[in-house]
This record gives structure tokens, sequence and C-alpha cells, in this order.
């Protein structure tokens, strides 16, 4: 492919004009962007490095940064790089890299440019291009301090203020403060004004490409960004096919398939035979450890096998009681209410849930008992009412139909953590959720609503907790690292389930979707039940060369076979296009890097994959990865980087 690296060093004459009297020097080099990405390292930060030594200049330190205009990375790149001692710093990148650096260091320390230079007119640009950059093609960031006048100035002028500005603001634009006015103060703090004013006259070349389409592009691309949280993208939601769609029961199935592995953790020991009879909410399946969780038959009948059946989300064939339906809907005597709910204690709360068998919902299935015994103090209780994923709506119904299931769920967590505050967290393309459930807790102490902006993952746990509460959940850590404890809509209903009638966590809502499924809906649909007769109840598949998958398009797992069970985790069934997309080279074009919610560099992960360099991928944090697929979604070279993580992170767990 075509090298459309967005700066080259300036010519060694340049250079050596530049450092003239400057000394102790930080050199930063951005690694360059749109360019094949073969090699992890790029050679600019050493040649400079060289170069200044040559001159006789001392080199107080070096860093590169990937895309250094990305503001968010580079502020952590930077922490507590630069040494004492430093009195310029060095900057190899496109201008927007080198007025990135010059912002974050505000008076501090000259940043100047080493690479490009005024009328540079090379390879710029925001995009696959060879347009000049967000400016103008001419650059004036050595003259002003790293500010550019041509983007910050409203009229961008070249040799200082107009004379309009006003308590430093623009006379222009009154809500921005007036460019020149930064770049004066900017190099009156460091001892430049002199030089400055020694310049010559700059002449603005009108006939250059116009930057303010691009900047007004750039700007909107940043504010997206932090919306929020780091990241995200923003794929169509096509909720509009079931979102107004209420909640239908399924009908009974002649023959239920419970796999003993629906949750986070060791699967669940089978605890019944062959020929034995089981009644609904009957528990078959004991669990295997701390991290694991009890399973329990949906209907009464017959246990008929006990043998692996092919698995939704894992691929191949795992253990699942096989068990034929009597219809006769028998409840076992386990199943009824607690007597008096004020008394439970904590650890009364904590045995319930394990013993009810409910887990996490939205898809990862942690067991909730574990959640709800943290080994810190817990003030907040997040309910996530996101439900960011494309076509999706299980959630919002039940918070329509059953809001008081799940206020009534959110107060037993809250009391079991002793968590002074529940929030329950909706996305803003939920309005008719966001109003019932407002007006629901209106006289509730402690309880409210939050409605986020539209984005998607908003529903992770650690951008929700991010986003509501401003805490950072830190690396490799907890929700209860920060106080807090994330619970899905549907896994606090059934906590009140638990509660107030004592059954156990044996059906749940499933939306079935998609523009090639001939019909669509929410259904409440017993556990065990068979993916297929979902599918023929809809009327089946339209169109050729379609996935059905189990979940959303994001995060969603393919199926390859339809005949295996709705799960606890199981929130979708959908019909979508086959994407045949072929994977090419990566390009480095920094777009995973933008939309990665957990501020990780992906590209990394899908070069490493293919090295099989474990270590590398541990060393840039490929656990933190919530595998929210985000980072594919945009990539464009299309590479399969979910399955690139999933490698990884299991070469890394299975590493010394």
């Amino acid at each position: 492919m075509e090298n459309y690296t967005k700066y080259a060093l300036k010519a060694k004459e340049e250079l050596t004009a530049l450092l003239e009297g400057k000394d102790n020097l930080f050199i930063i080099a951005c690694n360059k962007c749109f360019k094949e990405f073969t090699s992890v390292e790029e050679a600019d930060c050493e040649n400079l490095a060289a170069l200044a030594s040559e001159l006789g200049k001392t080199v107080t330190g070096t860093l590169k940064v990937d895309f250094l205009c990305n503001k968010t990375q580079t502020v952590k790149a930077l922490a507590d790089k630069i040494p004492a001692g430093t009195e310029h710093v060095l900057v190899a990148s496109c201008g927007l890299g080198i007025q990135t650096v010059a912002d974050l260091e505000k008076e501090a320390l000259p940043v100047y440019a080493a690479s490009n230079s005024l009328n540079y007119t090379g390879h710029h640009g925001m995009a696959l291009t060879k347009k000049a950059c967000d400016a103008c093609d001419q650059c004036y960031l050595n003259i002003t301090g790293g500010i550019c006048p041509i983007v910050d100035c409203s009229k961008s002028l070249t040799n200082g203020q107009c004379g309009g500005a006003k308590n430093g603001k623009c006379e222009v634009d009154p809500n921005k403060d007036c460019a020149w006015e930064k770049i004066y103060q900017k190099l009156k703090a460091q001892g430049r004004l002199e030089e400055f004013l020694k310049q010559p006259v700059q002449i603005r070349d009108y006939s250059k490409v116009n930057f303010k389409k691009t900047k007004e592009y750039v700007d909107s691309i940043r504010d997206s960004r932090f919306a929020g949280y780091y990241g995200g993208v923003h794929p169509s939601e096509r909720k509009e096919l079931t979102e107004s769609k209420p909640l239908v029961r399924f009908p009974e199935p002649e023959e239920v398939v419970i796999p003993l592995s629906q949750h986070a953790g060791a699967p669940a020991t089978p605890v019944v035979a062959v020929g034995d009879y089981v009644q609904v909410g009957q528990k078959i399946g004991e669990s295997a450890g701390f991290i694991s969780c009890t399973v329990h038959s949906s209907v009464s009948g017959v246990v008929t096998a006990i043998e692996p059946r092919m698995h939704g989300t894992r691929g191949c064939p795992m253990d699942a009681v096989v068990i034929k339906n009597d219809f006769k809907n028998t409840i076992h005597e386990s199943v009824k209410p607690v007597d008096d709910p004020d008394s439970l204690t904590q650890d009364d709360v904590v045995a319930l849930i394990r013993e009810k068998g409910i887990v996490g919902m939205g898809g990862a299935g942690f067991p909730t008992s574990v959640k709800l015994k943290p080994a810190k103090p817990v003030d907040t209780i997040l309910l996530n009412g996101c439900e960011c994923e494309p076509l999706l709506t299980a959630d919002h119904r039940v918070l329509l139909e059953y809001a008081d299931d799940v206020i009534y769920g959110l107060k037993i967590m809250m009391k079991t953590v002793n968590a002074e505050r529940g929030v329950v967290v909706i996305e803003d393309n939920k309005p008719d959720a966001i109003e019932l459930m407002t007006a629901k807790v209106a006289d509730i102490p402690g309880i409210e609503v939050v409605a986020a902006r539209t984005k998607y993952p908003q529903g992770a746990e650690k951008m929700l907790i991010k986003r509501v509460t401003g805490r950072q959940v830190p690396s490799g850590g907890l929700p209860a690292d920060v106080g807090c404890v994330v619970s899905n809509i549907s896994t606090t209903k059934a906590i009140a389930d638990a509660v107030r009638t004592g059954m156990p966590l044996i059906e749940r809502v499933v939306t079935v979707s998609g523009e090639h499924m001939a019909s669509s809906g929410n259904f409440i649909v017993k556990i065990g039940t068979s993916v297929q007769s979902l599918i023929d109840y809809c009327g089946g598949i339209q169109g050729e060369d379609i996935t059905v998958k189990m979940g959303g398009p994001m995060m969603g797992f393919p199926l390859s076979d339809y005949n295996v069970p709705i799960m606890k985790g199981s929130n979708g069934i959908i019909a979508v296009e086959t994407d045949h997309s072929t994977p090419v080279e990566c390009i480095k074009c920094g777009r995973c890097m933008d939309v990665c919610p957990m501020e990780l560099k992906p590209l990394y992960f899908a070069k490493y994959a293919d090295e099989e360099n474990w270590q590398g991928m541990k060393d840039q944090h490929v656990m933190d990865c919530i595998e929210c697929r985000s980072c594919g979604y945009v990539c464009s070279s299309k590479i399969p980087l979910a399955l690139k993580i999933k490698a990884g992170k299991a070469a890394v767990r299975g590493m010394k």
C-alpha cells in the first residue's frame, strides 16, 4: 500500500537552525499512521536524538507515542515522563500531534516541531489523502508556541490580534478564547516574545485548502469520543422492530435441554439421574465451586438423558440434562416465597440467590451471589438498563412491564450490601422507560434514574460506573474496588422473583429480531427451549447467506446449529446478513484506539497474535479487553480483532 504517513523530519540544515541556542531537549515522536503496520519501531525518534547529540545537545529523554493527536492516550503516555532539567520539547509528528503536546505542556516548556516545515506540502491529513491537514498547508507552530492561528483564530490571522478581542474573548465568537491572546501569553511566559516580534511578516496564502469543514468534522468526532466515557461507537440501533412489542409467553416446548454450564466458572454437577421425574423449579445441577451456579428444571417431566449437547456460546458439546415435558407444570416443593423478607441478612440473601441459580443475564453469566458478597464496602448499586446492543429490546420491555419487580430487586440488593445509593441507568433512546421509572422512584429515598446518552458499549460495567459516578475501575480490578455493584435489569427482576415467589431462574425474556427474521417479538421463554423452535414460531429466516446469532450483532455468537438451547444469558436471537469482508493488512489508521472504551491499543493485539507474541499482548493489557468488538466494528482493514483477542487471552492465561 502507499505510505500516507502525515509527517517527515525537517532537513538536517533546518533542524540545525532550529536547535541553535537550545539545549536539554526531550524528544517525542509519533509512531506514524496511515502506513502498513509492519514494525512497531519507527526510526525518527532515534534519528532525531542522534542528530541532536551530533550537534552537541543534551537529550534528557525520548518517548514514542502511538497516535500523538489522541489526547487521552497521550496524557497517559506522557505522565511523569519528561525529566527535570528539560528546557525544550522537540516533537516529530504532524501538526495535530504537535498542538496536542503544546496544549498539554501549557506554558511550562517550549514545544517545537521537528517535522514538516513552513509551506511543507507532503502527505498531511485526517484520512488517506495528500490534502493539507486541518490547518492550511502553512505551518506556523514553531513561531506561535504550538498554537495554530489558522485553526484557533476565527479570522485565521497570521500576524497578531485584530484589536477586537475583549476580556480575552474573540469578537467573532464571544465563547471562544482569542487565539492571539493565548499565543501572546504563552510566548511571554516562555520568554520568547522578543524572538517572535523579530519574525518577518507572515503572508497568509488564501489559495490553500480551507480547513474549516475538516475541523468541524474532527471536532464532532472528538466530541462523540468523549460522550459519557472515552471511546465507543454508534451502530445502527434497529430497535424499532421490537421495542413496542409487549412480552408474550412462548409456547411450552415438548423437550428442554438444560446445559449444566450457563454461567462463568465451573459447570454444575448433576443431582438427578436418567428416569427421574422432576418438577418446575427443582434443582437438577449443584454448584461446583465458589464461581459456579446451580441449575433448575424449567418444566415438569422425566429426565431422558444427561449427555453432551451442542452449546450455543461455547460452540461445542457440553453436558446437559434433557427433560421430556409432561405439560403439567407441577411446581416443586422448594418453590415458596420468603416468609419475612425484611428479616433477611446479607448471608441469607446471598445464599438464596446462589440456591436459586441467579446469574448476570446480560450475557456474561457471572454468579450474582458472588457480586453481592464483595470484599470491599459498596455504596452504590447500578442497574444496567442501557441495553446498548442493536436490535435487542428484552430489558427495555422488562422495565416497562415489570417496573415494580425491578425496583423491589434493587432494594433487596441495596440492603444486602448496605448501599446508600441505587441508580437505574437507561439510555436516552428509551424515553418511555425513563419516564415510567422516574415516576416510580420519585418518592423512594436513595434511588434515582439516570438517562445516559446512547452509545455502545454504554452498558459495560466499567463504562457505566465511569459514566454515572466518575470513578475509574483500575486495570485488573472489579467494580467493588470503587464501591460499586452493577446488575442487569432482568437479573434484578429474577432476584425479586426469588424472594417474592421462591422461583429459581428458569425462564427469561428473549428478543427475536433482525431484518431477515420473518416476524419478530419479545418472548418469555423457558430455559432449555430450542432456538430452532423460536425461529420456526417467528416464521423462519428470509433470504440467503444469513447469519443467526445468539445475542446482539456486536457481541453475539454466530450459530452454525440452531438446535441449541436458550440459556440464562440468551437475551436475543437475531438474523442478520453474513459479513464476507476480506481482511487486509493493518494500515495504522488509529480508529481502533479511538473507539476502545478501555483505552487500549487493539492494533497491537492483531499484530502480536499473528506473531504469537503472547508476552507482547500481555504487556499491552489484553486481559483488560471487555470484548465489546467496537474495534472490529470500525476496523478499516476488516481484521477479525475479536478472534485474535480471544486467542491472546487464552495464551496469556496459560503463561506461567
